[in-house]
């Protein structure tokens, strides 16, 4: 793309400014930010563990037949990426609780990472605000039972502090991504997370926001005394995008669908 600039009457033609680029390059697995430990034979909403906010992981072994079978939820909140052997499988939401996964016959881990959007505060539902899964899971009609329920503590602390080893190559299953970048011009700068899926971002050592793939706007405000001209260090926790070579960008307007 070009811009062009207006000299003297003429009208010139530039090259379009590039984005710049933020490449992660370390990561550290979720396990550091594992809460306790809750086994059950039904998966538990949130409020059954005393949770009221944040990301739950579910996991358990099952049983797959030959050329796959249809995963079912009869009650996802609010949103969950599923992975079959630590592979990304899909997503599911309150609006979307079926997909099909496919592997080999036998047996398979299977895990869900979902997180609590939000809670309703009005209308019919307010006195139904369960959160995270309940109800019963299903894999080609029979259900799941004999689940283990992890809580992450995504938000608690510096992930930046965590023990992070080179990133390396081929897909990831969820953990923190931590990259470090210079910025010649630290003022009015967006973080570009187009091409992401949903997760959170800090930046030297400050929490940043939230994203999601599903929302309008693709983009977070950084505030201007946030940025260093040099060293500064980006970290990244999202579940359901596992390409290591996605980067996140530096952009000076904010960025929509």
């Amino acid at each position: 793309m070009k811009q062009l600039l207006l000299m003297g009457g003429i009208l010139l033609s530039l090259p379009g400014l590039r984005a710049q680029e933020i490449v992660l390059t370390e990561r550290a697995p979720l396990e550091a930010v594992y809460g306790e430990v809750w086994e059950s034979d039904d998966v538990l909403p949130m409020n059954e563990l005393g949770i009221e906010s944040g990301y739950l992981l579910y996991e358990t072994e099952v049983e797959l037949p030959e050329g796959g079978a249809e995963l079912a939820l009869e009650q996802v909140r609010d949103y969950a990426a599923v992975y079959l052997d630590r592979h990304f499988a899909g997503t599911l939401t309150d609006a979307r609780k079926s997909l099909s996964v496919a592997a080999p016959a036998g047996s398979h881990l299977l895990q869900l990472y979902v997180e609590n959007i939000g809670r309703i505060t009005y209308g019919p539902e307010i006195l139904d605000n369960a959160k995270g899964l309940f109800g019963s899971v299903r894999l080609g009609g029979e259900e799941i039972v004999g689940w283990r329920i992890i809580p992450l503590a995504i938000r608690e602390g510096d992930p930046a502090e965590l023990d992070y080893v080179p990133m390396g190559a081929g897909p990831l299953e969820p953990c923190f991504r931590r990259g470090c970048f210079d910025c010649a011009e630290t003022s009015g700068r967006y973080l570009d997370v187009s091409g992401w899926g949903m997760g959170e971002v800090w930046l030297n050592g400050c929490y940043l926001g939230a994203f999601w793939n599903e929302e309008k706007q693709q983009s977070i405000r950084i505030p201007d005394d946030l940025l260093r001209r040099t060293g500064n260090m980006l970290v990244v926790f999202d579940i359901r995008n596992c390409d290591p070579t996605t980067c996140m960008q530096l952009s000076t307007n904010p960025v929509f669908k």
